[in-house]
């Protein structure tokens, strides 16, 4: 295997390794944006995108050259097997056949995964934003329902305040009344005694008599 071929290949292994780790259930999307947040990781990701399309044109030049080969020596393999002639040239060229058949499996998975690796990534981080929103909204709502009961707890004492006040303001007004009529009552009691004192001659008398009667038995 030459050079670029086992580069390829540790490159393919490294991307399986990698989404092996990403797709680990118990290492949460927020854990993995804690990761990415890493000053290292800031100062590649200035780089990420150029990388990527670099490494994505490599990929497909290699994949397009490893089709050309298999096309090649599937050709000749057909030519020398109708030939029926030196089966050592045969053999050279079914081994040739094979590399290019699996330089062909290494550079296509290579660049499948490469594409599997950034969207994958870009899911995560995703995720990992929502899951954020979502922590941050849950707590603003646990405040906001805090703050909430609350004012409903201040709420509800200002009305007991409130009603405790207003029914001793009306007590103190009722006995205010009270006091009121009862003074009213002796004062005409008092007239009403001045009046059946005054001797039943009088007309006049007898008039305010019959009419505080009448007032004080309503």
């Amino acid at each position: 295997m030459t050079f670029q071929w086992t580069a390829v290949a540790t490159f393919l292994y490294t991307e399986i390794g990698v989404i092996l780790l990403l797709c680990v259930p118990f290492i949460s999307p927020l854990r993995w944006q804690k990761i990415f947040m890493i000053p290292l990781w800031n100062k590649i990701a200035n780089y990420w995108n150029k990388a990527f399309l670099t490494i994505i044109v490599l990929l497909i030049v290699l994949f397009l050259d490893a089709i050309r080969e298999v096309k090649k020596y599937s050709t000749a393999q057909g030519t020398e097997k109708a030939a029926n002639i030196n089966p050592n040239a045969y053999d050279h060229i079914q081994m040739k056949l094979f590399r290019s058949q699996r330089n062909l499996y290494i550079s296509g998975f290579s660049l499948f995964l490469w594409l599997v690796l950034r969207r994958t990534v870009t899911l995560i981080t995703q995720l990992a934003k929502e899951l954020g929103i979502q922590v941050a909204m849950e707590i603003q709502v646990a405040n906001t329902n805090e703050a909430a009961r609350k004012y409903m707890e201040e709420n509800e004492k200002l009305q007991q305040a409130l009603n405790e006040k207003g029914k001793c303001e009306n007590e103190l007004a009722l006995e205010e009344h009270n006091k009121k009529l009862r003074k009213e009552t002796e004062k005409l009691k008092a007239e009403l005694k001045k009046t059946s004192n005054a001797g039943p001659g009088d007309l006049h008398s007898r008039v305010l008599q019959n009419w505080l009667r009448s007032s004080l038995d309503c």
